[in-house]
């Protein structure tokens, strides 16, 4: 087990050290010996919920055991942390102290046009209050000059559609063909792939708008405005008409008035809207942009706008609710991809895979795709606006490999609020991180002129190399293809090096400058994954939130969700954990990592920074391991207090893999590596899948203060295969959003799958639970009392029970 003092863990984020000047080291990773669990539990305001494995918190705190929805009872501490049985729920549990409610879901009709409903898989939220004469700024936070917000504008991000929202929804198992499916819920019966279908998959992305307020009975609900509206992935598809080609007769996907093309289409603003969609203007469009999706998580500006991330836009066969990735040197696609919607309704891959600003509070500002941020598969923004300074914007690449990206613009702040802050996205510079092993960092620019300097594939592996004497994936690095370079015939797209090859290929590919491989500075920005590989960006696992401290805006927190190595990319292994080194039960899994960066400059404005690891995913009894698995999101509350939620894939959920016949999973914690080659069939060949332990995805809390202070402590968990995204703090609730519950498995009738698990103890020995858990999910229908219903995502808020006034804790 690590051992982490609270001090430590304080002065990663920020709070002050006086609190922990007298705790003792975490030998249990939480309360040490010598604790009063009586005083922590009354400070701590609430009983934590009790998840499957064993945390040190359960050792020293009363924990509260779900016994179904909404009941359960309290256990009380314990040094022995295991639970030989344990049943999930269908439901979002939370500790007995409070409530959960539905404020929002899928297919509710909540907009002026009784068609229009609301789209699937909500991810991200942000909220936009509606100002009145007493509050003067807009603020990302739960009051506003110390008056509780009760009313204004929720963005809720759609990301992606999947089963069961249709049997032909992308990737949907094949055993599943005859199951029920999600869309007759809506009266839409589409039985082929056909335009309809894609249209409506589309429609189902994006975002909605709508406005809440919160009631007497202290809940938000929607209420009636006509600023209520989508934006999703087919607005704008009336301008088609203006094209010239086989497109231009492409303007809607079927007869309902929804699915009609409109003129709310987007624009881009930049370099690449300039060198790329205008210059080479290959849909004939220029930088008018049809609609926006893939929508992953984002971030609230000052000004009072939501800059939206476009994640998963890229095609394939199998993934077809997307657009071509692959670009030329000329930074357009390489061409459309067949059988996808891309190539169905006429958009172009360069055009998504951007930040996008919209205004929720304002219908006829036209939302715009801000290229200077970088063309890659953005998960989020986190933004530091301070007057008299450039704008300072972060994000990360969730992609395995992905990097961690800033952005600096050419102007300055002049106000915070002001809403002209928006045109200092046009123009600045993007800088990718370059991580060194002696926790120092460089922002390297990413520029035309840049010189070109990969990282190695025997660099990028080296660690698991000496451990296991081979990389995984050969340490894959993608590198822009093109033609003359490294024995390659044709322009576009990638080229992997790897350990096999590096010693001929990589050669090709240094001492040049991104000019020998881009015409222009906006097509290095459409291919930013590519070209920041090629000029020495670090590979990392998957960045999948970024937020600025609010104590001190020089730090950075970020959610690395996932070490393992993938077909994009292969991380760092100097920096990162990518794989089991080693057959020890114990040894470290490679689940994802918390860091901090911390800029070396007062303004954030530098090109060097220092970097530290706070937490290393895995379970509690591992080394190290801080008991969790793939931090992904994570906030702030209005008292600084921090809390993240888990993003485990769904395909691993308490150890079942996905479908009707959910083949149990081979927990073997003495698998090494991150993929084992030539495994059968019924063995598990990640040690990814190690992740079934922990259950359902859940969220955290980690006080800053208190009796508590620097603690992880388990606050809720959520429907079986969900995840839960996109928390957001108003006046006393916790507004967030399940997403895909029931993913990839059968709703109705529902089942019940039984099974025991390996797992391993707090001194990292192993024991064995029995676990019982639904195949998929019936929530929220099962709340309303149809048990039998279709799980729709949706958006909740969670407020305590007897309130402590704008606090949520």
């Amino acid at each position: 087990m690590s051992r982490i003092t609270r001090r430590q863990l304080l002065v990663f984020f920020g709070a002050g050290v006086g609190a922990a000047a007298f705790s003792p080291v975490l030998e249990n990773k939480l309360f040490g010996a010598g604790s009063n669990a009586a005083q922590a539990a009354e400070a701590l305001s609430f009983t934590p919920v009790r998840l499957p494995h064993p945390l040190p918190i359960y050792q020293q705190l009363p924990s509260y055991l779900p016994a179904g929805s909404e009941k359960g009872q309290v256990l009380q501490p314990s040094t022995d942390a295991r639970l030989t049985k344990y049943t999930v729920y269908d439901d979002v549990i939370v500790p007995p102290e409070y409530e959960r409610y539905v404020i929002v879901g899928w297919g509710d009709r909540v907009f002026s046009n009784p068609d229009d409903y609301f789209g699937y898989n909500c991810d991200y939220t942000g909220f936009i209050p509606i100002k009145d004469s007493r509050v003067r700024n807009i603020i990302d936070g739960s009051s506003y000059d110390g008056i509780a917000v009760k009313d204004g504008y929720l963005w809720v991000n759609h990301e992606y559609v999947s089963y069961p929202i249709s049997l032909l929804a992308p990737e949907t198992p094949e055993d599943l063909a005859g199951f029920s499916e999600s869309f007759p819920y809506l009266g839409i019966n589409i039985t082929e792939k056909n335009r309809t279908l894609l249209g409506e998959f589309l429609y189902n992305m994006g975002g909605s708008i709508v406005r809440i307020r919160q009631g007497d009975d202290r809940r938000y609900s929607v209420v009636k405005d006509p600023k209520n509206r989508r934006i999703h992935t087919l607005s704008g598809l009336g301008i088609n008409s203006d094209r010239t080609d086989a497109y231009k007769e492409v303007t809607s996907w079927g007869e309902k008035s929804y699915q009609k093309g409109d003129l709310n289409y987007l624009i881009g603003t930049g370099a690449a809207a300039k060198d790329v969609f205008e210059a080479v203007n290959t849909d004939g469009l220029g930088s008018k942009i049809i609609g926006t999706g893939h929508n992953c998580s984002g971030g609230t500006t000052p000004w009072g706008t939501i800059v939206s991330a476009e994640e998963n836009f890229q095609a394939s066969e199998e993934f077809f609710v997307g657009v071509t990735e692959a670009v030329l040197p000329n930074g357009t696609q390489t061409e459309y991809t067949e059988g996808t919607t891309g190539a169905e309704f006429g958009m172009v891959g360069e055009k998504y895979g951007w930040m996008v600003e919209i205004d929720p509070a304002d219908p006829k500002w036209r939302s715009r795709k801000h290229t200077a941020l970088g063309r890659f598969r953005h998960e989020n923004i986190t933004i530091v606006a301070e007057s008299g300074k450039k704008l300072v914007a972060y994000m990360g690449d969730d992609r395995r490999g992905g990097h961690t990206w800033k952005f600096v613009s050419a102007g300055k702040v002049k106000s915070p609020e002001d809403k002209k802050n928006s045109e200092l996205f046009e123009t600045g510079t993007l800088y990718v991180a370059r991580y060194n092993p002696d926790g120092t960092g460089e922002w390297l620019p990413l520029e035309i002129g840049a010189s070109t300097n990969p990282i190695s594939p025997s660099t990028l592996g080296s660690v698991e190399i000496q451990a296991l004497g081979k990389a995984t994936r050969n340490a894959l690095l993608p590198l822009p293809r093109r033609n003359g370079i490294a024995a390659q015939t044709k322009d576009g797209g990638k080229y992997n090096i790897t350990t096999e090859n590096e010693a001929t290929a990589l050669k090709d590919y240094q001492g040049k400058k991104l000019s020998d491989f881009y015409t222009s500075q906006g097509a290095v920005l459409v291919d930013a994954f590519l070209a920041a590989n090629l000029i020495g960006g670090t590979p990392t696992a998957r960045p999948e939130d970024l937020e600025i401290n609010p104590r001190n805006s020089r730090e950075v927190f970020i959610a690395y969700t996932d070490g393992a190595p993938g077909s994009d990319g292969y991380p760092d292994s100097r920096i990162f954990v990518v794989s089991k080194y080693s057959k020890d039960v114990n040894a470290g899994q490679p689940s994802g990592e918390l860091f901090k960066i911390t800029e070396n400059s007062s303004d954030n404005t530098g090109l060097t920074f220092r970097w530290q690891r706070l937490a290393k995913g895995g379970e509690a009894g591992a080394e190290p391991g801080d008991g969790f698995a793939n931090v992904d999101n994570l906030a702030f509350d209005s008292q600084n207090n921090v809390w993240g939620v888990t993003d485990m894939s769904t395909g691993a959920h308490n150890g079942f893999g996905e479908g009707a016949e959910a083949k149990q999973l081979n927990i073997d914690h003495t698998v090494v590596g991150a993929v084992v080659e030539g495994a059968s069939s019924d063995l598990n060949i990640q040690t990814s899948d190690l992740i079934g332990v922990f259950g359902n995805n859940w969220l955290f809390y980690i006080p800053l203060d208190g009796e508590n202070a620097g603690q992880i402590v388990p606050f809720a968990y959520g429907p079986p295969r969900c995840e839960m995204t996109g928390p957001t703090f108003v006046s006393d609730t916790l507004i967030i959003a399940v997403q895909h519950p029931g993913e990839n498995c059968p709703f109705n009738p529902p089942q019940s799958l039984n099974r025991d698990i390996e797992m391993l103890n707090l001194d990292g020995t192993l024991f064995t639970q029995n676990r019982t858990v639904p195949s998929g999910s019936n929530w929220p229908s099962n709340l309303a009392g149809d048990l039998y219903g279709p799980p729709r995502p949706s958006v909740i808020g969670i407020r305590r029970k007897e309130g402590k006034g704008d606090r949520f804790v």
